[in-house]
């Protein structure tokens, strides 16, 4: 059974993934510092602080048979120039980048042919005002994902980068990003996390096998604008 390893199942984008992948015959470890929501016989919760290196590293070495390879886990954290929060930043910086970091550090070398590594991403890669250290923690999974791309694609691994707009997840709730409302896209919604989980699934499977060092968004028509 391939198995993958999600962060952030516990809620949002990273449990509609962990869903997808288990209606789709995936085993599937999720990492998540808040309580399971999911009971299926195919899913192991795995509690741990993903911005805590120690207790991220012994999380990790104790996963074996990785297929793929999903971050999801993610938070936001808004300022103006000015106002910039340092704290936010290593924050955002530890758990977007440092995180993915030592995900495929102690799982990629382990990965089979075709293994596959998606990290989700945010249209606000390309900048957004108020937004500047989570534009930036973002931007740097793209460059991860295609230096990876190029480091692994002998091997027949792929690595890519799913980009959503605005979705609708409880992050839009957060007190922490009340300062900047969330832009709903041209398509009249924001976009929902199953759709980012269909994304996910695809770039797993075989038939995606050609795509490689990619950030793909799902965006509802706001890239139209730029």
């Amino acid at each position: 059974m391939r198995h993958a390893v999600v962060t952030g199942a516990s809620s949002g984008i990273g449990e509609a993934i962990a869903r997808r992948l288990l209606a789709h015959a995936w085993r599937v470890t999720g990492l998540d510092r808040a309580p399971p929501v999911i009971g299926e016989p195919a899913f192991e919760p795995v509690r741990v602080e993903l911005t805590d290196r120690t207790a991220r590293a012994a999380a990790l070495s104790q996963l074996a048979d990785v297929t793929a390879i999903v971050h999801a886990a993610g938070l936001m954290r808004v300022g103006a120039l000015g106002a910039l929060d340092a704290h936010d930043g290593e924050t955002l910086w530890q758990l977007h980048v440092d995180c993915a970091s030592a995900l495929a550090d102690a799982l990629a070398p382990g990965l089979p042919a075709g293994g596959r590594i998606v990290l989700i991403g945010s249209l606000s890669s390309r900048g957004v005002a108020g937004r500047s250290q989570y534009a930036a923690s973002k931007a740097a999974l793209v460059a991860l994902a295609r230096s990876w791309a190029a480091e692994l694609i002998q091997r027949g691994i792929t690595v890519n980068v799913i980009a959503p707009a605005a979705t609708a997840t409880a992050m839009l709730a957060d007190p922490a990003r009340s300062a900047v409302a969330p832009v709903v896209p041209p398509i009249g919604r924001l976009i929902r996390p199953d759709e980012v989980a269909a994304l996910t699934a695809f770039l797993l499977s075989e038939e995606a096998a050609a795509i490689t060092g990619q950030e793909i968004f799902i965006c509802g028509g706001a890239t139209l604008r730029t």
